[in-house]
């Protein structure tokens, strides 16, 4: 927030300084309202009905003296960026202004409500005419208010309160507001007049004071844990502040330091998470480490598309001594094995579309262990003017056969998504024993198309896949087709399913396959090569790749690519495999065994490091390569190929040397 001081007389630039510039998405007239008194802002706000609320409550912290930006006011009041510029339009002539910062001198006067001493119904009618809130007819206002009433310096109706019952205010004589026939103290006379007619009795006792108009919101569940985790808050906003930016294809919105806090305060406060494990499916946010910053008992698996995110955390988790370790997967292809069933507690903040909550969600069943106990936390928000979008993503949940125990609205507040006012409810979701069937179909009828926007948005066209080149002059014919491929292509040829080749083995040993890969999918490239045994494999993209695996590939793959094609040739496995002969050669030695690992990119990575490390070295135990393997590199354990990180795949090298000439007691 810029911290430059306003200026002009009593602090502030009047909204006639043709210096400021205008607030975005608001008009920029000068002078007087449109409706003096703020008769257009009430009208706005009598319209929006129940919902009222919100509108109130952004007038009223506009009034207190702080400066906003648009995007500060909107996170604030968890309302869309729409309704707040239709409300600042209507008071933009009584805005203060600094930059591109705004606010009020203080509250609108018709906010303000009044409260009587005497204990009278505050719905009842005032036969003297002292209520003037918008809506005044009985039963439509809670509240009763004197516009006639002065306070100590006559000015009626301006902000500052009168004397009153509270301040030695003076004493009233009147007719009492009129109600369905009741009395109370002070009140005498005949039934007050209301619905049925009668006259209103005299009132003699303490004036009513006027109340100052304040926001008003829900009880939030961990608002009275969050005052002594400020440290906590502080550290995640530097961790939020320096995390990789978000790429708006993938639906990133940075969520606030504070937001993550009170989620791990609320994981905390409704669970019990010594020895627990919470699966993050998606994790943008760095749940994963204020949850493990504030209850380290917990263990915390992240599984991310994102490398940029699963290498920040991996680094942020080493140097802070956390148990989280992170995988890679694109969800609409399978959730990691070593994540499957593998959680008490998941929690997402996925994609707001009913595709991409659909899918985050079954994900997060798969993930989960405890079927009786286990729940979800999911995050979703929808603009106020939008409940349809709301109702679809809400169907999606329902038919994973979900119960929602509770939702906290407005409980997440980000860094952006002004149209659904910066903010998202927090689902809390139990599964029942139809849920995994139900998530099971569910994932088995997910498409590409999940996001919000690019090209693997629900509204985008789908992408053609050009042929393989089958029968082309170089003589390539695949003979297993990898993906979706036209049907007549090849229709003799096996076909397979990008989820299935990343799931298990391929039941034989093809010497040339293709795959397709559509728009979106291209972070599993690396992954489709190493799950294929063949000697040469050709890749199609739905565009010309920016840039190839070369440097994360080349232990086993050669990689060219021409327009959308990649042709990925496999290399001769390094000569003198100490590996396979059993000799301990340095170098050689290293490359034998990743190259052996990388061959087995289906199996447990740490099983197949130890048997090729006790090859090569001939001096280990399998207990003591276990425990090699476990010093050099940790977070090698129940993971397999396919589902480590790449940061971690490019470390494997070095770690595989490194435990070649470890001590037999390194573990």
């Amino acid at each position: 927030m810029d911290a430059s001081e306003p200026a002009g007389p009593g602090g502030h630039t009047g909204l006639t300084d043709s210096s400021t510039p205008a607030i975005p998405g608001v008009s920029g007239r000068s002078g007087a309202p449109e409706n003096p008194g703020g008769s257009g802002a009430e009208a706005l706000v009598a319209r929006a009905g129940v919902d009222g609320r919100r509108l109130r409550n952004a007038l009223v912290i506009l009034g207190e003296g702080r400066w906003w930006t648009l995007a500060d006011l909107v996170r604030e009041t968890a309302t869309s960026r729409r309704t707040v510029e239709a409300l600042l339009r209507e008071v933009d002539g009584e805005l203060e202004r600094s930059g591109d910062r705004f606010r009020l001198p203080a509250p609108p006067a018709w906010l303000e409500t009044w409260q009587d001493p005497a204990g009278r119904n505050p719905a009842w009618q005032d036969p003297a005419g002292r209520n003037r809130a918008g809506r005044n007819p009985v039963g439509q206002d809670q509240t009763w208010q004197d516009p006639a009433w002065q306070d100590q310096a006559g000015q009626g109706g301006t902000p500052s309160a009168p004397a009153g019952p509270r301040a030695g205010g003076p004493e009233m004589t009147a007719p009492a507001p009129a109600g369905p026939g009741r009395t109370g103290p002070g009140v005498t006379g005949s039934t007050p007049a209301g619905p049925g007619g009668g006259t209103g009795p005299e009132v003699t006792g303490p004036a009513p004071a006027r109340t100052r108009a304040r926001a008003v919101a829900p009880a939030d569940p961990v608002a009275h844990l969050l005052p002594g985790h400020a440290g906590l808050v502080a550290r995640m906003d530097e961790l939020i502040a320096k995390a990789p930016r978000g790429r708006h294809t993938l639906d990133h919105v940075a969520a606030t330091g504070e937001t993550v806090v009170r989620r791990a305060l609320l994981l905390d406060a409704r669970f019990w998470l010594d020895g627990a494990r919470l699966l993050c499916v998606g994790d943008h946010d760095l749940t994963s480490l204020a949850t493990a910053l504030l209850h380290p008992g917990v263990e915390v698996t992240v599984v991310d598309v994102d490398e940029r995110i699963l290498a920040y955390i991996a680094a942020q988790a080493d140097r802070l001594g956390l148990p989280v370790r992170t995988r890679w997967a694109d969800l609409r292809l399978g959730l990691p094995a070593s994540a499957r069933a593998w959680a008490d507690l998941a929690i997402t903040d996925p994609p707001y579309t009913p595709e991409g909550v659909g899918l985050f969600v079954a994900r997060c069943a798969e993930g989960l262990r405890d079927r009786e106990q286990g729940r979800i936390m999911l995050a979703y928000g929808a603009s106020e003017r939008t409940p349809a979008l709301a109702l679809k993503v809400q169907q999606a949940l329902a038919q994973l056969n979900l119960v929602n125990e509770a939702i906290y609205p407005d409980f997440n507040r980000y860094f952006g998504a002004e149209a659904i006012g910066s903010a998202a409810d927090l689902y809390v979701l139990r599964p029942t024993t139809r849920t995994w069937p139900a998530a099971a179909a569910r994932v088995e009828a997910s498409g590409t198309a999940i996001y919000t926007q690019g090209p693997q948005s629900v509204e985008s066209a789908p992408s053609s896949t050009a042929a393989p080149a089958a029968g082309s002059g170089d003589g390539f014919v695949p003979e297993v087709l990898v993906g979706d491929w036209p049907r007549d292509v090849l229709p003799k040829a096996p076909r397979a399913r990008l989820a299935t080749w990343l799931a298990k083995p391929y039941a034989s040993d093809p010497a040339r396959v293709a795959i397709s890969v559509p728009a979106g999918l291209e972070a599993a490239l690396p992954r489709l090569l190493l799950a294929t045994r063949a000697g040469e494999v050709r890749v199609t993209l739905a565009a010309p790749p920016k840039d190839l695996p070369a440097d994360l590939l080349a232990p086993v793959y050669e990689l060219t690519a021409e327009g959308t094609t990649v042709r990925a040739v496999r290399v001769a496995p390094p000569a003198g495999n100490a590996a396979n002969t059993g000799s301990a050669g340095g170098t050689d030695a290293a490359a034998g065994i990743l190259r052996r690992v990388l061959d087995n990119a289906h199996g447990k990575l740490a099983n197949t490091w130890r048997e090729a490390l006790i090859k090569a070295r001939g001096d280990l135990t399998k207990r003591q390569a276990r425990a090699v393997v476990a010093a050099v590199a940790p977070w090698a354990d129940d993971v397999t190929v396919l589902e480590l990180p790449a940061h971690r795949l490019l470390e494997l090298r070095a770690a595989v040397e490194s435990s070649l000439s470890s001590p037999a007691d390194a573990g």
